[in-house]
């Protein structure tokens, strides 16, 4: 079974994902004030259609809910994984 982890790395304002590390995607950030909106997500495409967009996006947005930021669903994927589960809603602005 592959090992999926999502990596925040902050210098480079992105969340990334890896499967047996090696890296296969990667969510795009910018920190507003006490939000962070993510910008853009994509995943390799050679690799697409096996949910790992979804894995990326949970992770991230897993991690997120741990702090205090207010989650913008800009990038036109997240925006539709935060409608399809409602348990991350309470963490957007929207």
């Amino acid at each position: 079974m592959e090992s999926r982890e999502v990596r925040h790395e902050p210098d480079a304002h992105r969340y990334t994902l890896w499967v047996d590390g090696e890296q296969v995607g990667q969510a795009d950030y910018e920190l507003r004030e006490n939000t962070i909106a993510i910008t853009h997500t994509e995943v390799d495409p050679s690799r697409q259609g096996s949910g790992l967009g979804g894995s990326l996006v949970k992770g991230m947005l897993d991690q997120l809910a741990e702090g205090e930021l207010r989650v913008i669903p800009a990038c036109p994927f997240v925006a539709t994984y935060v409608e399809r589960h409602d348990e991350y809603k309470p963490l957007t602005t929207r």
